[in-house]
């Protein structure tokens, strides 16, 4: 077992600089300093071989360093964030408050400013960074257990499964569809923000800066709406007259040239979403407020269950609305979800289950019981 986590810096690079590695196997606790060794190979290559546990806590970056380096997964990835979840404990959680809430310690403060690149780190810094490995073996044993006799490992291991699939989907899919404000653009104008986003990534890239430092998300979307390639007209535009964008103002051009010139059918397709339906609307509003309720009552933190939207998508998905009945099916009608939250949703949407107030005041105000026509009706 390999419990390990990083400090890194995001904010200056274009992947996020890392500083330290900590680590804690069996009784050993160390940092690794990126900044002093040149191949961290031999560790990334320990994590992905021998079918060790990798422990983190909302390993997000940690998966992706190690993905990064290595192109596979860490072995057996256990992340404690996400088993809390399942456990009933809030989601998301820090890893100070499991800490306190199971082990019953408390973590010193007062190094969360860190600038970790520099050198030399003083012996504070370094007590204060391992304190994120120190105690996760700690919480890791508990969880399980509480998982085991709650029956929810596989739980687990299914959820494990799906986060990294979405980490890795968020690495390798289309990207620039995240632009910010891009969602109502047409076709063409969207072959524009693909050409755009694709020329500020690989000059980002070049520099070892953050994208948007490049040419930010507003100015991508408003050359799009434009559609000119006209360098006169694109410097213009407000903010598009920066000094560090001028030299680049021909390269910004001819990206836009080559996307007016792609033919409509090699141009991206809109992304759609069914329309929208304002009764189903309303009751899935209605039922994302009962979703904390069959959360709580099954012991699973709301959190990790699903958010309103994906009641929403479930709400169309069981009661057939045109579009939504397509593969993959909404994340409430999938693995353990569907066992705790499906289930009810269809009882409630087929009127066997009603809701009612039973006490205002208690932390569990709703109550799920059999409805009245159900039982008129002998079901």
């Amino acid at each position: 077992m390999v419990a390990f986590d990083t400090e890194f810096v995001a904010e200056d690079t274009y992947t996020p600089h890392l500083c330290l590695i900590q680590v804690a196997a069996h009784d050993a606790l160390a940092i690794i300093d990126p900044l002093a060794i040149d191949d961290l190979s031999p560790f990334w290559n320990l994590l992905t071989t021998g079918g060790r546990t990798t422990l983190v806590h909302a390993g997000r970056e940690e998966f992706r360093f190690c993905k990064r380096e290595t192109g596979e997964r860490p072995e057996k990835l256990f992340d404690t964030q996400l088993a809390a979840g399942l456990v009933g404990i809030e989601f998301p959680t820090s890893y100070g408050n499991l800490v306190s809430k199971l082990l019953k310690k408390q973590l010193s403060k007062g190094e969360t400013r860190t600038d970790w690149r520099r050198r030399p780190l003083s012996d504070r810094q370094i007590d204060y960074a391992l304190q994120d490995v120190l105690y996760l073996q700690g919480i890791y044993e508990q969880l399980t257990e509480k998982l085991t006799s709650m029956q929810r490992a596989g739980w687990l291991e299914e959820e494990i499964e799906r986060w990294q699939l979405h980490v890795e989907a968020a690495e390798s899919g289309e990207r620039w569809r995240k632009v910010s404000g891009a969602a109502g653009l047409n076709s063409r104008a969207l072959a524009v923000v693909h050409a755009l986003w694709t020329w500020r990534e690989s000059e980002a890239q070049n520099r070892n800066t953050p994208p948007r430092r490049v040419l930010r998300d507003d100015l991508i979307v408003e050359l799009a709406r434009r559609q000119s390639s006209d360098t006169s007209r694109i410097s213009g535009i407000r903010g598009m007259n920066h000094r560090g964008l001028q030299r680049h103002l021909p390269a910004i051009a001819s990206a836009i040239a080559e996307a007016l010139s792609l033919p409509n059918s090699q141009c991206p397709a809109k992304v759609l979403r069914p329309p929208a339906h304002a009764s189903l609307n309303l009751i899935g509003q209605f039922l994302s407020t009962a979703l904390g309720s069959i959360s709580r009552n099954a012991k699973l933190a709301p959190g990790i269950v699903g958010t309103t939207q994906d009641m929403r998508d479930l709400v169309a998905y069981r009661l057939a609305v045109s579009g939504s009945t397509q593969s993959p099916p909404p994340l409430l009608a999938t693995g353990w979800r569907k066992e705790v939250v499906g289930t009810v949703v269809e009882d409630l949407l087929t009127g066997l289950l009603a809701i009612r107030i039973r006490d205002p005041l208690s932390d569990e105000p709703l109550e799920f019981f059999p409805s009245t026509e159900a039982k008129r009706e002998g079901t």
